[in-house]
């Protein structure tokens, strides 16, 4: 097996099952050397919780780099979710550049919406930053809400495959290459993941758990890119992390005290079983 080295950047949320809290260990779980460059540091994630610490590192990312480039350390692949600033995507970009080994690949989760809103930090100003970013990675992974926002379509929590299509038209008309677009629904009772790679489209439909979960998306994205760098194809990834999320929503669900997050740990033996097959 290739021993690839990943570079997550995104935020710490010290409790709570999400970000790097969950990448590190999934990319590890696949076999990848995995290094991190926290954008934040929170006590607690920012859903449920109350009071919470926040510390931002926007300053010190420029240093870390600078250290790295000194270093010659390269890396196989980069892959980005939460940002909390417009000045991180600007300092994530420069990084696809100095930082990339022989082929490269990167992936950007746009984690900035759901549900038709964008979160509660962000701004116009934001999107307008992340879509310089999402539209130079080789593969994005938005949710539908922040697909629209990436292409300016109006969001509808009610559609049809001619929906997500023009949807998929616009991203890679806009300079995406390759699309995995999640939480598409056709039926009440299912939803899914399409995948868009060389103008083909294709659609994985799993189960769809009523109850939301913190940090699924995150759970979802880590995984992709775990089995993508194993030599997985795009739509092989998608539905290895389809299946492995919705396994580890499986584990957590019958517990209620469990409310802020899945068990994804439960998990991972699942994970690196599905990535030998």
């Amino acid at each position: 097996m290739i021993y690839h080295k990943i570079l997550t950047v995104q935020d710490i949320s010290c409790f709570g099952q999400c970000s790097l809290t969950v990448a590190l260990p999934i990319l590890s779980a696949a076999g990848h050397e995995t290094a991190i460059l926290p954008s934040a540091v929170l006590s607690t994630h920012t859903a449920g919780f109350t009071g919470y610490t926040f510390r931002d590192l926007t300053e010190d990312i420029p240093g870390i780099v600078a250290h790295w480039q000194k270093e010659h350390i390269r890396f196989d692949a980069i892959y980005t979710g939460y940002l909390g600033s417009t000045e991180q995507i600007e300092d994530v970009k420069q990084m696809l550049h100095v930082l990339a080994g022989k082929n490269f690949v990167s992936f950007v989760d746009p984690a900035m919406a759901d549900n038709g809103k964008l979160y509660p930090a962000f701004d116009q100003t934001f999107v307008e930053q992340m879509k310089t970013l999402a539209f130079s990675a080789d593969i994005i992974l938005p949710n539908i809400t922040e697909a629209c926002m990436l292409t300016g379509m109006e969001y509808r929590e009610h559609y049809d495959e001619v929906y997500i299509d023009e949807l998929l038209s616009r991203l890679t008309a806009a300079g995406a290459k390759t699309v995995i677009l999640t939480g598409v629904s056709y039926r009440p009772e299912a939803t899914g993941v399409v995948v868009f790679e060389n103008g083909k489209k294709a659609y994985y439909e799993h189960r769809k758990i009523a109850k939301g979960s913190h940090g699924t998306g995150d759970v979802y994205a880590s995984a992709f890119v775990g089995a993508y760098m194993r030599g997985k194809s795009a739509y092989e990834s998608a539905v290895i992390a389809a299946d492995y999320t919705v396994r580890c929503i499986e584990n957590t669900i019958d517990d209620p005290d469990h409310w802020y997050g899945v068990k994804f740990e439960t998990a991972l033996p699942y994970f690196m079983q599905r990535l030998e097959n």
